[in-house]
């Protein structure tokens, strides 16, 4: 079959692979047909993801047809539509039952102290391969999968896979409620939704900070307060716009490969971290301006510190590595500030947020702004990471 392969940093291929098969008795094979690309998989080919094994297939958002089933899975047949949940889970251990899917004990074959297993990952993660594929081996199916309603089409179902619940999984984590202000750092698809989740979980204002106009555009389409930080300094700006408090949450949705401010008078913030890359990156192999780690990568957690009033709750779901210890821990101790970070529990969310779709309260579509065939992956790869005006989230559509 066809698969985006992972060769190395800064080496992606789209080629053809073995086929997947039943492996285990709690496994399925999909037919994927439709599959998409992440910021978290930028990551791995910028190398501010340590860890990868040459030769996995990279993908981590799938929604297909079941073709085959071990003899252990009881609740699915082949032909029946399904997303599949970024992270994997066996659904029996204590964490699983606890709803932390993604510290399962069992799902992760290093052993219970490795943590999250997810599909495409490095070599700690699994590694599994990914979804970016023709046809995918979903290990422990009866968590990992769920059914699609019928009136949810391929298009919604695949922003469910990851983005969604992930962005209300950070919603949650910021503990956002009834008529709380709340900060979204990074209007990217993640950012995007998960405006749409503290909105939903009863936020009254939203703000939102980037550098991108035409993200801004989108986030101001959901009444967002949007902030550009190449023209306004963020966290003066939202003290101001607070009454000089801050705001009561912040989610940062952005991550390890945070860009400073190229311009405005946030200019300055940021050039001291340029030597953090050497720590988020070690392996980056930049050809031009591609698959460039960003240039601040704390600048986001700071600000998140910064702009939270005191005795405020940060929500963390931008992706920090292993290794990366860089986070200004005393300016959040003295501010009484409560810090929650990890990756998203998929399968507790999923369900929910499938039904939620189907009923017609939300729409995920409207932030998909590109389908591409995968013949035409690396190139949707390539342009999605110079971080070119326009490109949000990208959908393969396999078949």
């Amino acid at each position: 079959m066809k698969a985006v392969v992972w060769h190395g940093v800064g080496d992606i291929r789209a080629e053809e692979v073995p086929d997947p098969k039943i492996l285990e008795p709690s496994d399925a094979v999909i037919r994927v047909t439709r599959s998409a690309i992440c910021g978290t998989d930028l990551h791995l080919v910028r190398g501010t993801m340590p860890g990868m094994v040459p030769g996995t297939v990279l993908g981590h958002e799938a929604v297909g047809v079941v073709e085959e089933v071990g003899p252990a899975v009881r609740g699915f047949t082949p032909g029946d539509r399904v997303v599949v949940t970024s992270t994997i889970g066996c659904g029996t251990c204590s964490y699983c039952r606890a709803g932390y899917y993604a510290q399962c004990d069992t799902a992760n074959p290093n052993g219970p102290g490795a943590g999250t297993c997810f599909f495409g990952g490095p070599e700690s993660t699994g590694p599994v391969d990914g979804l970016q594929a023709e046809y995918a081996r979903i290990p422990f199916a009866m968590t990992t999968l769920v059914r699609i309603p019928d009136p949810v089409s391929d298009d919604q179902a695949i922003l469910v896979s990851d983005i969604f619940p992930t962005a209300w999984f950070g919603a949650r984590l910021a503990e956002v409620g009834e008529g709380d202000s709340v900060l979204v750092l990074g209007a990217g698809a993640v950012g995007q939704l998960a405006i749409a989740s503290a909105k939903r979980q009863g936020a009254g204002r939203v703000f939102v900070v980037d550098g991108i106009a035409s993200r801004l555009d989108l986030a101001r389409g959901q009444n967002a307060e949007t902030i550009d930080f190449n023209t306004e300094d963020p966290v003066a700006l939202v003290r101001e716009l607070t009454g000089g408090i801050g705001v009561d949450r912040v989610i940062d949705a952005v991550g390890v490969d945070a860009q400073r401010p190229a311009r405005g008078p946030a200019a300055g913030q940021g050039a001291d971290l340029e030597a953090e890359r050497a720590v988020a990156a070690p392996d980056a192999a930049p050809d031009g301006d591609q698959w460039v780690p960003g240039n601040a990568p704390s600048l986001a957690a700071r600000w998140a510190v910064d702009a939270v009033a005191k005795a405020g709750t940060i929500g963390i779901i931008g992706v920090y590595p292993p290794g990366f210890d860089r986070f200004p821990l005393g300016t959040a101790m003295n501010k009484n500030l409560t810090v929650h970070l990890g990756n998203c529990n998929h399968r507790r969310y999923v369900p929910h947020l499938v039904q939620l779709v189907a009923s017609g309260a939300v729409d995920p579509t409207a932030f998909i702004t590109q389908h591409e065939d995968p013949a035409s992956a690396i190139d949707a790869y390539q342009t999605f990471d110079r971080r070119e005006a326009g490109w949000l989230k990208t959908v393969l559509d396999v078949s």
